[in-house]
């Protein structure tokens, strides 16, 4: 699943991403695209014990997937 959340103001993208989550089956990814790095929902993440992976795009947003 892909969410872009890009031209969104905080906190939707958070908002977006964290209801994304709670329809993430056991193996799935989740990847969103942000304006910028998420630093707020990295803590969010760690706390619901998943990880993931965050990738600058040439454009200067960022990809980051999701997973447990």
């Amino acid at each position: 699943m892909i969410i872009d959340n890009r031209g969104l103001e905080p906190p939707q993208p958070m908002m977006r991403t964290l209801a994304a989550l709670e329809n993430l089956g056991e193996n799935e990814v989740l990847t969103i695209i942000n304006d910028r790095r998420p630093m707020f929902l990295y803590e969010q993440l760690e706390e619901l014990g998943y990880k993931n992976r965050t990738e600058q795009q040439n454009d200067g947003s960022y990809k980051i997937e999701i997973f447990r």
